[in-house]
């Protein structure tokens, strides 16, 4: 699915009053543009559950040596987000694969992701899939309470 597809913005515009309870502001303002998410050089994906409803979302886009403090073939996640009624059932941990399998197949070397100290559920996640503690990178790397993970997207 597209990043402007109606149930992507329908679980974006959740994730982001979600970021907004959590941070006390006004969401992720990294700008985002449908584009950055279309193969090959990303994938946004929704899960939906068994009444048709959406009820994850995750994607990827490209990321190269920029002035943000990305590298050369790093592919970033953005949007990993499962609605409440959905949490612990693995679809954030599925979604993840998916999307590490893609941006392998891509051609990136190395997935890496921004999140906050306010979202421990999702540092667990991370840490638990094989994601380290890296340099800060993208639009909140100035930021105390960001932090940016990595994982190395290395051939099976």
């Amino acid at each position: 699915m597209p990043f402007d597809h109606p149930d992507a913005v329908k679980l974006n515009d959740q994730v982001q009053l979600e970021y907004a309870a959590r941070y006390g502001d006004e969401g992720d303002v990294t700008p985002l543009d449908p584009s950055m998410f279309a193969p090959p050089s990303g994938l946004y994906l929704l899960a939906y559950d068994g009444l048709g409803r959406p009820v994850a979302t995750g994607g990827w886009r490209t990321q190269d040596e920029n002035a943000e403090g990305y590298a050369n073939g790093d592919a970033e996640l953005k949007r990993m987000y499962v609605v409440p009624e959905a949490r612990g059932l693995g679809l954030a941990r599925r979604i993840l694969a998916a999307l590490e399998e893609d941006a392998r197949a891509a051609g990136r070397i190395r997935m890496v992701l921004e999140t906050g100290t306010a979202q421990p559920e999702a540092i667990a996640l991370y840490a638990s899939s094989g994601y380290e503690p890296c340099a800060k990178f993208g639009h909140y790397r100035d930021y105390e309470n960001s932090r940016c993970f990595a994982k190395p997207l290395t051939a099976r």
